[in-house]
């Protein structure tokens, strides 16, 4: 049975998801929502980058696409500066009986969770309104830390802490706005950044040390935030401009969820300008799942893109990991759902002889 998509957004994630979305055997693009008027009217393929036109327009009316009738909505809309706003629009796709995958409310990778609930309850009540399911995930935070992770503790004797890690070079990641505005690069070390306001980063990714906590059966006494911030020695220019020399050109941080006065499951980003900045710090090009116990486990998942970047194939497995995801959270009971709810997502049917 072919799958209806609407895709909205066609951003940083979303030109990937359209992409994958028209890749995908089991799915049919039949719509594309835009916010600007630019893009209205376009074909989605300029939009995305594609060669061949897809003879889907963009539209910026909202009610228009919904009405196609679509079985799924992929959500990749900016949220960081506008949840509430992204916590809508979802919740309008849901109540019309629409289902949605969505990498935009990344902090609802763990519903249940009891700190988003402002949140997660209104678009529990819209699928239960609207007979559907909403999946909100991503790589990181996603599959990286909560799928790999839970499914390597499966190989456990024992396991007494599970760090989840990403170490990336953000300078190709070219989302400007998020770069300099809600994370602080290019500011001074104690600017007073979106990321680093009190609470911020346990909204963000406290999801992600729930999750797993969740799928271990722990309870966690407490969850807190610590993080660290580097100048850069000189100035740095990439696609998003000049990074001025004492400016942040590096950060750490980690939210650590405490079971029995101990820091026991983690989630920790490294990220980083340039490679030579904090050279003590973790380094590597992807994601890791380190689990401390018998036996002691360190996965990475390193990956680039076809042009050999570490940061745009993030972005596309971002994108992927939702809409692979679509014909799991289509056959799903009505609710609103955790990576650990779904059934193991493949990549059946993607095989290419090149």
């Amino acid at each position: 049975m072919t799958i209806n998509v609407v895709t909205w957004g066609t951003g940083n994630v979303g030109q990937y998801a359209v992409r994958a979305v028209l890749n995908h055997p089991e799915l049919e693009l039949i719509g594309h929502i835009v916010s600007s008027e630019n893009k209205a009217g376009k074909d989605v393929a300029e939009l995305a980058g594609l060669g061949e036109p897809t003879g889907i327009l963009a539209t910026d009316d909202i009610d228009a696409a919904l009405a196609l009738g679509p079985d799924c909505v992929v959500y990749t809309a900016h949220s960081e500066t506008r949840m509430m706003e992204a916590a809508e629009d979802q919740t309008r796709c849901l109540r019309a009986g629409i289902n949605v995958v969505a990498s935009s409310l990344f902090m609802l990778q763990c519903p249940r969770n009891p700190s988003i609930a402002f949140l997660a309850d209104p678009l529990a009540a819209a699928c239960e309104e609207g007979g559907v399911t909403c999946f909100n995930n991503g790589i990181d935070p996603g599959f990286a830390n909560d799928t790999m992770p839970l499914v390597f503790t499966g190989l456990s004797e024992y396991w007494t802490s599970v760090r989840m890690q990403e170490v990336i070079n953000y300078s190709t990641y070219e989302q400007e706005h998020t770069i300099r505005e809600v994370m602080g690069f290019g500011y001074p070390t104690d600017h007073d950044c979106m990321l680093f306001q009190e609470g911020m980063l346990s909204l963000g990714w406290g999801g992600a040390v729930h999750s797993v906590a969740e799928g271990l059966g722990v309870t966690l006494d407490r969850v807190y935030e610590v993080h660290e911030r580097l100048p850069l020695n000189e100035d740095v220019t990439n696609g998003m401009g000049l990074f001025e020399a004492g400016t942040t050109g590096a950060m750490r941080f980690e939210v650590r969820g405490v079971i029995d006065g101990r820091d026991a499951i983690v989630l920790e980003h490294v990220t980083r300008l340039t490679e030579d900045i904090a050279p003590d710090w973790p380094r590597g090009k992807g994601y890791r799942a380190i689990i401390e116990g018998e036996p002691r486990m360190e996965i990475t998942m390193d990956m680039e893109d076809r042009n050999g970047d570490h940061a745009v194939a993030g972005v596309i497995q971002t994108a992927t990991a939702i809409v692979n995801a679509i014909p799991a959270v289509v056959n799903h009971t009505p609710g609103l759902v955790a990576a650990m709810d779904l059934p193991k997502i493949t990549g059946k049917g993607l095989y290419r002889p090149d």
